[in-house]
């Protein structure tokens, strides 16, 4: 059993004061209850967070790395409780060695029709992960934060609508989207981002976009 860092009692603090920027505002009265689980732990290399890789499978968002999650279904008490059955589902993780600490600000995602909810929590008991949902999940990481912060992992992505975003490149996956924006503000709110270079620019590689535009 682990201690909850400080560093994350900090952002816990805070969640619910971060801002969200204007592309993820959910609209009045529009999209569909989701969670997401961002669950921090301390791990071989110090502490991290666990990933997964979505399948290319997938009808959404296929083969992007993701936090675990989805959908909160009526028997689900909220938002939490849905982020905790959805990791177990697609990892395996307990729930029962998850302390969660808070909720942040709903997001929304505009190409699923989402309100993302994340849940912030701490590992303090981990338990064995892998890719427990095949057909959601191709792979499971918990990536080191000391590789989520160094400079050399941190590129800006530009989509081909001309739009550009945080991207990180970590255990050889692309970070980008959703869940990137996620992350560097976490990091950034956290006290944990190092100074990076947001010039250093990259185009959205083609593959990625056809996969993660499947429907």
């Amino acid at each position: 059993m682990t201690q909850v860092p400080d560093w994350l009692e900090r952002l816990a603090a805070q969640a619910q004061r971060i801002g969200v920027p204007p592309v993820l505002r959910p609209p009045a009265g529009r999209g569909r209850a989701a969670a997401v689980l961002m669950l921090f732990g301390e791990g071989p290399n110090g502490p991290d967070v666990l990933l997964i890789q979505r399948s290319t499978r997938g009808r959404r968002h296929a083969g992007q790395p993701a936090f675990p999650g989805g959908g909160v279904d009526p028997e689900d008490a909220g938002p939490i409780e849905a982020a905790l059955r959805e990791a177990e589902e697609e990892t395996g993780a307990d729930p029962e060695g998850v302390h969660v600490l808070c909720t942040m600000p709903e997001l929304y995602l505009t190409y699923s029709d989402n309100r993302v909810t994340p849940v912030i929590a701490w590992w303090r008991e981990p338990s064995a992960v892998h890719a427990a949902s095949p057909d959601e999940v191709d792979s499971v990481e918990r990536v080191p934060i000391a590789e989520l912060v160094d400079p050399g992992n941190r590129i800006m992505l530009r989509h081909s609508r001309g739009t550009a975003g945080p991207a990180f490149r970590v255990r050889g996956m692309l970070v980008w989207g959703f869940t990137a924006m996620v992350l560097d503000t976490v990091l950034r709110e956290a006290g944990l981002e190092l100074p990076w270079d947001p010039t250093r620019t990259e185009e959205l590689p083609p593959e990625v976009v056809n996969l993660a535009s499947r429907r």
